[in-house]
């Protein structure tokens, strides 16, 4: 089972729902729920059975414990200002051998930039993000910082990170 969090209207969502199939689950998270009601009716209208929205909080995307292989955050992430929060809730709705991966844009007007300054710029560096997930007790397994341009910018590089829970 996956989870899009920030899913908005869920084109991450819809393509995920299709690729792990009927016995898998999309857990489609968004704080607004006019875009959870569109991802609905675009899921009805293709026949996609196997998404389930949730009104998150801004705090809370509200998982169940244990209960996820991966928890995507695409484009989501630098809007979370309760990210500490957010990511124990992550680290708790994981299954064991779980995942979070993160992607994002940096904007390269904002490198060395504070982070508050960044996320105000709807941007964020792997850097703050690695640091953050190593606070949340994620062990980092793969950062990939070069893989393309933000809608074709080249002053936004789009970057990936992925996390696990340390194997004890």
């Amino acid at each position: 089972f996956v989870a899009d969090i920030g899913c908005h209207q869920g084109y991450l969502s819809i393509r995920l729902a299709k690729y792990i199939g009927e016995t898998g689950k999309v857990y489609s998270v968004d704080v607004r729920e006019d875009r959870l009601n569109k991802l609905n009716d675009i899921a009805t209208e293709r026949g996609i059975g196997n998404i389930q929205t949730i009104l998150g909080d801004y705090d809370d995307p509200k998982l169940q414990e244990h209960s996820l292989d991966v928890a995507f955050i695409i484009d989501a992430y630098h809007e979370m200002k309760d990210y500490k929060q957010i990511l124990m809730k992550v680290k708790n709705a994981l299954n064991p051998d779980g995942r979070i991966l993160v992607l994002e844009k940096l904007k390269s007007e904002m490198i060395g930039k504070s982070r508050q300054e960044q996320t105000l710029a709807h941007t964020i560096s792997p850097e703050y993000v690695k640091n953050e997930l190593k606070e949340a007790g994620f062990a980092i397994i793969q950062v990939e910082k070069d893989l393309g341009f933000w809608e074709e910018d080249p002053d936004k590089s789009i970057w990936l990170m992925i996390g696990v829970l340390p194997q004890s």
